[in-house]
């Protein structure tokens, strides 16, 4: 059985994004305006203020993190200000009721 290469980067590689709150340094890719990953590294997550509040991690991964809501709006300006590119290169959506308020 052959072993099918991970190419999932090719076309957009990981970028270092830094939180507005904390400084917590991950390394994020969007897909999407709805869709971003995220790779945490262990200082990162030792300085997330949201993910010492949420309690100890057990296990190897640690344990369920809903996310930061702080490092979300970061990833969210540095994709509004063209820092964190969008793979799908549609535009930035907006909320039709609220059209200076844009909702990605």
């Amino acid at each position: 059985m052959a072993v099918r290469a991970d190419n999932r980067l090719d076309d957009g590689p990981m970028t270092p994004v830094s939180c507005g709150t904390c400084g917590a340094g991950v390394e994020a890719r969007k897909s999407s305006w709805e869709q971003t990953s995220v790779q945490w590294h262990a200082d990162a997550v030792d300085r997330c203020l949201e993910r010492r509040a949420s309690g100890p991690r057990p296990g190897p991964n640690g344990g369920a993190f809903p996310g930061c809501q702080a490092l979300r709006e970061s990833l969210r300006q540095a994709a509004v200000r063209g820092e964190l590119p969008v793979q799908d290169g549609a535009p930035l959506p907006t909320n039709p009721d609220h059209p200076e308020v844009s909702h990605p």
